[in-house]
């Protein structure tokens, strides 16, 4: 796995924990407080402005995660700016906040205007608050993503650990082949497939891909095809119009759409059924999707990062897969080794991981001790780099003064494994579904098949046991 920090609901600072934070400003005051009190209502910390000049002045003092400015001030010509410049100046400012604007109804030529220099989305008056939401919720988790991708941008030059700590933390010989080639196609627009077992750090390769390419500044955008129904797949990758279901009560926009002109990471590809394949393949190779209720099609310019930890050249010969959509997505393949075949990075991404959590639970200082590093050293890692994250996490949590000790991170010991009729049943089906998975070399697929599951049935059930 390559790892950077988190991006987590919250932000942890030495002392504290800091809320989200959205600038919403507007020349109506009761604009402000409705927006302010919708906002803190689920948990944003929220700042206003009232004039440009005090939008420039708040984004040059603070760091927020999201901007929700009025239209009129895109367009605000009273402190010398020429038509929408006041985007491109808060862009100058902080080229990594998203900003959305609010129109009044009837004005959205002037947002489609907007979005076209640099605005996020926009949202219209008076506005549905779901839709709100959803749009401010989004804007965060992009934010952060663009942060994080600067940062790794940055830092290409530290792929082989040369300058201070770096943020890519693979020292193995097994990664070297990997890091080389992720350096040489990032820049270009190659669909990626990256694979390689659940844990391995397949998402954080693909945002790697995006922050060291020439879409680093547009939208990484990221699904989890395992985890949707049939019915939700074409309304969350394509868009739905008002009215095109029952739930149906505005447009909205599909991943597809949100990731125009950046990337749109397909994540557990290998779970969707050849319907759906088939509706994803047409759109790969059109570059044009059709919102659900909609005859209208919509250009889109998206490079596709999909990631699996099957084998889906298996998967074709088995007809579950099909070729030409393999074809399309695989111009490149990334394979990620697991972990227990890159033992040289389990110390070091267990003190990276040491370092972060003990900030985030203010006990900086820690450190493992023998015991906890031989522990580290001699476990077999089942669920890879996710399951070193938890065991460091859980270790800082119950350190006993200075020192995390084999005892806190929680690895079962070698030996026999427990008897099924001493467990619980959730604990009895966490232990079966470990024992298949390690069976097949965490292989998703295989082990579905020998526990009589679907591909997505299975996944359902690692994601309610927090396996995944």
């Amino acid at each position: 796995m390559i790892t950077a920090g988190p991006m987590p609901d919250t932000v942890a600072t030495t002392s504290t924990v800091r809320l989200p934070r959205v600038l919403v400003a507007d020349d109506q005051p009761d604009i402000l407080e409705a927006v302010q009190l919708l906002l803190k209502g689920e948990g944003y910390e929220v700042e206003t402005a009232l004039s440009p000049s005090g939008i420039l002045l708040a984004v040059q003092r603070h760091d927020f995660d999201a901007a929700l400015i009025d239209l009129n001030y895109a367009r605000d010509t009273t402190s010398g700016a020429e038509g929408l410049d006041l985007l491109g100046r808060i862009r100058a400012v902080d080229p990594t906040l998203p900003v959305s604007v609010m129109t009044a109804w009837g004005s959205v030529d002037g947002a489609v205007e907007a979005m076209r220099r640099g605005a996020y989305d926009y949202v219209e008056k008076p506005w549905d608050n779901a839709r709100l939401l959803l749009m401010v919720r989004r804007q965060v988790e992009m934010g952060r993503a663009l942060r994080a991708g600067r940062q790794l941008q940055t830092e290409i030059e530290t792929l082989r650990g040369t300058a201070g700590r770096p943020l890519l933390i693979a020292e193995s010989p097994r990664m070297r082949p990997v890091l080389d080639l992720m350096a040489r196609i990032a820049p270009s627009d190659a669909n990626v497939l990256i694979t390689g077992e659940h844990g391995t750090g397949k998402e954080l390769v693909a945002q790697w891909l995006h922050a060291a390419s020439a879409r680093a500044t547009k939208p990484f955008t990221a699904v989890n095809l395992g985890g949707l129904s049939e019915g939700l797949f074409e309304s969350e990758l394509f868009g739905h119009v008002r009215g095109a279901f029952t739930d149906a009560k505005t447009d909205r926009a599909g991943r597809f759409e949100l990731a125009d002109g950046g990337s749109l990471f397909l994540d557990e590809i290998a779970n969707i059924s050849l319907s759906q394949q088939a509706k994803l393949l047409r759109v790969l190779q059109t570059r044009e999707v059709e919102r659900v209720g909609s005859s209208r099609t919509k250009r889109v310019d998206v490079r596709i990062l999909a990631a699996t930890n099957a084998d889906l050249r298996e998967e074709v010969s088995a007809g579950r897969f099909r070729e030409d959509l393999l074809f399309r997505i695989n111009t490149i393949e990334i394979p990620l080794p697991a972990l227990r075949d890159r033992r040289e990075d389990i110390l070091p991404l267990a003190r990276h991981f040491l370092d972060r959590h003990a900030q985030r639970y203010g006990r900086r200082g820690l450190t493992l001790d023998a015991g906890a590093a031989q522990a580290l050293l001699t476990h077999s890692w089942p669920g890879n780099v996710r399951e070193l994250d938890h065991a460091v996490e859980r270790g800082v949590l119950l350190a006993q003064g200075t020192s995390v000790r084999a005892g806190d991170l929680g690895l079962r010991p070698p030996g026999p494994p427990a008897r099924l009729e001493d467990l619980t049943l959730a604990e009895a089906e966490r232990a079966i579904i470990e024992r298949a998975l390690a069976r097949f070399g965490g292989n998703v697929s295989q082990a579905a098949r020998a526990l009589g599951l679907s591909r997505s049935a299975l996944y359902r059930r690692l994601e309610s046991n927090g396996q995944v």
